[in-house]
């Protein structure tokens, strides 16, 4: 998938974060990480973005991420959000999968 433009979710807010993604045509992943926390968590914030830009099949993107304490499941939040603005793509639900919400 291609992001089509800039594109930001999350906030500057105390346990949340801000993730920024901008194209990035034929130059790969580049990742700035701006975080109090980089020293201890830095790498598993990276993996997060990192799934989740695989999962979204992108492999060219500026990723800016100013994190401010944000767990796990709300950095994953903020990038599919992110991707999904960026492609001008609806977010998938999981309503092709049958087992969703049973």
């Amino acid at each position: 998938m291609e992001l089509k433009k800039p594109a930001v979710a999350g906030t500057l807010e105390s346990s949340d974060v801000q993730i920024m993604l901008r194209p990035n045509p034929g130059q790969g992943i580049q990742i700035d990480l701006k975080s109090d926390v980089k020293a201890l968590f830095g790498d598993a914030i990276e993996a997060t973005v990192r799934s989740v830009l695989e999962e979204f099949a992108i492999i060219d993107a500026i990723v800016e991420i100013n994190d401010k304490g944000a767990l796990d499941f709300a950095i994953r939040a903020r990038m599919e959000c992110a991707v999904c603005r960026a492609t001008d793509s609806p977010f998938n639900w999981g309503k092709e999968d049958p087992n969703v919400g049973q």
